[in-house]
C-alpha cells in the first residue's frame, strides 16, 4: 500500500485500503469484548446465575480489559507493533476456544479474562498503530474511521451473537469469532506494513512506570479519562441490562431481535468521522459539549422502553451518537501528546474506561433486580449528568487543549 499525497501537501497520507484494514480489524478484535452481553440470559440459565449475579460475565471481560492496558497494551510503545499483534491474534483464537468448550462457571469466567484482555490489546493496539501511522494534520480523521470500525465491531457484535444464538446456542458464536480471528492474521500478516515507529526506548518495568507519570503529568489525558469513565459506565449500565426486560414476559424478544437494537448505532460511525475532523479543526470542546447533552437527554426515551420500542430506538441512537463523538475527541485530544507515548496514552485513558465499563455492568444489573428498567435509566442517566457537570467544571482550562494543529495537547 503506497501513501498518496495529503491534503495539505506537507505529508503523505495514509492510504484508504489500510484504513480500511485498521478499521475492519479493530471491529473484529473488539467484537470478543462484547459478544456476552446479549447472551447474558442463555449463560444465566446454563451455568445457574441469577440476574444479580450474571454481569459477573461481564464484569470478567472487563477486568481482561484492565489487564491489558495495565500489561500488554504499553508494548506497542517498545516492540515491533505488527509481531506483536499476530502472536495476540493467535492466542485470542485460542481463548475463543476456551470459552466455547467452558463446562462451568470457574472456566467460562477464565476464558472471559482472557477475551477481554486481547479483544482489548489488540484494539487499542490498532488504535494507536492508526494515530502513529497518521500525519499529525489527519491524526484525528485516521483515528475517527478506526474507531469507527471499533463502532461497528461493537453493535455488530451483539446482532451477530443473537443470530447464532438462535441457530446454534451461544457457544457458536466463540467458535466463529475464532474462525474470523484467524482470517484476521492472515490479512494483517499479508498487508499491515512494516515501518519503524517512533519507540520509548524504556525497559519493560519502567515503560509500564510511565502509564502512572503520564496520569499523574499531563491534566488533558487525566480530564479525558475521567470523561471516559462516565460515559462509558452509562453505556455499558444500558447494554447489561437491556437484554433482561427484553428478553422476559411481556416482550419475550429472541437473541436476535435484541441484538438487532445493536444496528441502531451504527449510524454513530457518522459521527465518530465527523468528530474526527472536528478536533483536527481544534473544536474538541465544542463537540464534548454537545455529546454530554446528548448522553443526557438520551435517557428520556430510552425510559419509556415499555411503552415503546420505537422510543426506545430513538433513544439507542442518541446514546451511540453522544458516546462515539465523546470517545473520538477524546482519543484525538490524548494523541497529540507525544508521538513516543501512543500505546501508553491511550493504555492510561482505556483504563478509565474498563473500570466504567465494568462498575457500570455490575450497578445496572444489582440495579435493575432492586428497582427494574426504570431504576437503570435514573442510574444510567445520574451518570451522564455527573459527567456533564465535571466536564462543566474543567472546560475553563481543559478548553485550552483541543487539539491544535502542531499536534501537541496544551493545558
Amino acid at each position: 500500500m503506497k501513501p498518496s499525497p495529503s491534503p495539505d501537501g506537507n505529508a503523505p497520507a495514509t492510504p484508504a485500503l489500510l484504513v480500511l484494514l485498521l478499521a475492519a480489524a479493530c471491529a473484529l478484535s473488539v467484537a470478543n469484548v462484547y459478544y456476552a452481553q446479549p447472551l447474558l440470559d442463555a449463560i444465566g440459565r446454563e451455568f445457574h446465575l441469577d440476574e444479580a449475579a450474571v454481569g459477573i460475565v461481564v464484569t470478567a471481560t472487563q477486568l481482561g480489559c484492565a489487564l491489558a492496558l495495565f500489561f500488554v497494551v504499553p508494548l506497542g510503545d517498545l516492540l515491533d507493533r505488527r509481531r506483536l499483534m499476530l502472536w495476540q491474534l493467535g492466542l485470542l483464537v485460542l481463548a475463543l476456544g476456551a470459552v466455547a468448550s467452558a463446562a462451568n462457571p470457574p472456566w467460562l469466567l477464565a476464558g472471559m479474562v482472557a477475551l477481554g484482555l486481547l479483544g482489548t490489546a489488540m484494539t487499542q493496539g490498532l488504535l494507536a498503530l492508526s494515530a502513529a501511522l497518521a500525519a499529525p494534520s489527519e491524526r484525528g480523521r485516521v483515528v475517527g474511521a478506526a474507531q469507527g470500525g471499533v463502532v461497528i465491531g461493537l453493535l455488530l457484535a451483539r446482532t451477530l451473537a443473537g443470530v447464532l444464538a438462535d441457530l446454534w446456542g451461544w457457544r457458536a458464536v466463540y467458535v466463529a469469532s475464532a474462525g474470523l480471528s484467524a482470517l484476521l492474521a492472515v490479512a494483517l500478516a499479508r498487508w499491515l506494513p512494516r515501518r519503524r515507529l517512533p519507540a520509548a526506548g524504556l525497559r519493560y518495568g519502567a515503560l509500564l512506570r510511565s502509564v502512572f507519570t503520564l496520569l499523574a503529568t499531563e491534566r488533558v489525558l487525566r480530564v479525558r479519562g475521567m470523561i471516559a469513565l462516565l460515559m462509558f459506565a452509562a453505556f455499558s449500565a444500558f447494554w447489561t441490562a437491556l437484554v433482561l426486560p427484553l428478553s422476559a414476559p411481556p416482550r419475550a424478544l429472541s437473541h436476535t431481535a435484541v441484538g438487532a437494537f445493536g444496528l441502531v448505532g451504527v449510524v454513530g460511525v457518522l459521527m465518530a468521522a465527523r468528530a474526527g475532523r472536528s478536533a483536527d479543526a481544534g473544536h474538541g470542546q465544542r463537540t464534548t459539549a454537545m455529546g454530554l447533552a446528548l448522553l443526557c437527554l438520551a435517557w428520556v426515551p430510552i425510559a419509556f422502553l415499555d411503552r415503546s420500542l420505537w422510543l426506545l430506538a430513538v433513544g439507542v441512537l442518541a446514546l451511540d451518537l453522544a458516546l462515539q463523538a465523546l470517545h473520538v475527541t477524546n482519543q484525538a485530544m490524548i494523541f497529540s501528546i507525544s508521538a513516543q507515548a501512543h500505546s501508553r496514552l491511550v493504555a492510561g485513558y482505556m483504563l478509565f474506561y474498563a473500570v466504567g465499563s465494568g462498575l457500570g455492568s455490575i450497578a445496572a444489573t444489582a440495579v435493575y433486580a432492586r428497582a427494574g428498567w426504570l431504576g437503570v435509566c435514573v442510574l444510567g442517566a445520574g451518570i451522564s449528568v455527573a459527567a456533564l457537570l465535571f466536564w462543566a467544571a474543567t472546560a475553563p482550562r481543559a478548553a485550552r487543549a483541543a487539539c491544535p494543529a502542531d499536534g501537541r495537547a496544551r493545558t
